[in-house]
């Protein structure tokens, strides 16, 4: 697929660029309280372990700002700090060090307090984020519009971006999201049309890890694909490293990102001589989390079987008794259908190094 990315200007996050033509980066937000550095460290760990570029935190209370400092003397990825309703929190955070701001201005507090903060961040040539999402916007918008419509959202947003440009704050990102596939897509095309302000891309409040999936794909892959984004979160009520492959999956097969871990598998049907869903469920569960650049294709009979696997870099297809291994398109022998799956992942171990132990331990836990 060949996509033209609309040119926006670009802000540094960190270390990350946004905008101007770089690649678009992967973002996603810790769910444990930012005043348990042990909490945040592990979790940030896993998160840099999966792809993720840029990780954002929540910044409750005082607590939550005063362990910022420890933070970031300890992680590499840059750091957002996520603000709403006191300005002296997203003051604490940048004096603290981090690497960007995500706030709405609407919400902390009037214009001189907003000017505190876009001079804070200009000062400290961090970029902020105007985050707008549909179920926050405020009363006068929504009654003028009738309700959270693209217009009201991309209204809110060019207000309050130009709030901190006018208080010295250039280096800006945007989003305008919202629970629903249509209404974000359509917010995001009216914004990119009237903004040369890079955009962070996401569907808000997406849901679970099913629909939730679904709607991110849909609403991410959509803009994406018309050239709209250069950030973004997959936002899941799901373990955050879940958030991070999902991003990465969409870039990838768009053409926008590198290779991933890929599991190409059958649909399956009365043909199929292995357990097709067992051993690609379980392969899938006890390869989560890691962001390695690998396709295992796994494939329940000989129809389609031994033409997958020569595609993959490591492959399976079953026949009556046996599934036959593929490496590198060569086959390399016949296997008892009871070993595939610690087959497979030998030969994984083999490309990657030895896989963690505590992923073993949890896939041993199910039962798989």
């Amino acid at each position: 697929m060949d996509i033209e990315r609309k040119q926006t200007r670009q802000v540094m996050v960190g270390s990350v660029a946004v905008g101007g033509g770089a690649p678009v980066s992967v973002q996603s937000m810790t769910n444990v309280s930012t005043s348990d550095v042990p909490a945040v460290l592990a979790q940030v760990k896993r998160l840099e372990e999966a792809g993720c570029d840029i990780v954002r935190l929540a910044v409750p209370d005082r607590e939550a700002a005063d362990r910022l400092p420890a933070i970031l003397r300890a992680v590499s990825l840059p750091v957002v700090a996520d603000i709403h309703f006191d300005h002296r929190l997203a003051l604490a955070a940048v004096e603290a060090g981090v690497q960007g701001l995500r706030i709405n201005p609407g919400n902390i507090g009037g214009e001189a307090r907003v000017r505190e903060v876009a001079r804070a961040a200009a000062a400290a040539a961090i970029p902020v984020r105007v985050g707008v999402n549909a179920g926050s916007l405020s009363r006068e918008v929504l009654e003028r519009y009738g309700g959270p419509t693209p217009e009201a959202l991309v209204e809110s947003a060019l207000a309050e971006a130009g709030l901190l440009e006018k208080h010295g704050c250039e280096s800006i990102k945007i989003s305008v999201k919202a629970s629903t596939v249509a209404l974000t897509v359509d917010a995001y095309r009216l914004l990119s049309r009237r903004t040369d302000h890079p955009l962070h891309v996401g569907v808000s409040e997406a849901g679970p890890r099913f629909s939730g999936a679904v709607k991110s794909a849909l609403g991410i892959g959509i803009l994406l694909s018309e050239g709209i984004g250069d950030t973004l979160r997959v936002s899941l009520s799901a373990d955050p490293v879940e958030e991070v492959r999902l991003g990465r999956s969409i870039l990838y097969h768009l053409g926008l990102g590198p290779p991933v871990l890929e599991i190409i598998s059958c649909p399956t049907c009365a043909r199929a001589c292995i357990d097709v869903i067992e051993l690609s469920d379980a392969l899938e569960r006890r390869l989560s989390g890691l962001n390695l650049p690998l396709k295992v294709a796994v494939m329940g009979c000989a129809v389609n079987g031994p033409g997958e696997a020569r595609e993959a870099d490591l492959g399976v297809a079953g026949g009556r008794t046996r599934g036959l291994l593929f490496r590198a398109g060569e086959p390399v022998g016949w296997y008892p259908k009871e070993e595939l799956l610690e087959v497979l992942l030998a030969e994984i171990e083999s490309v990657r190094g030895k896989l963690p132990e505590k992923e073993k331990e949890e896939e041993g836990g199910k039962g798989a």
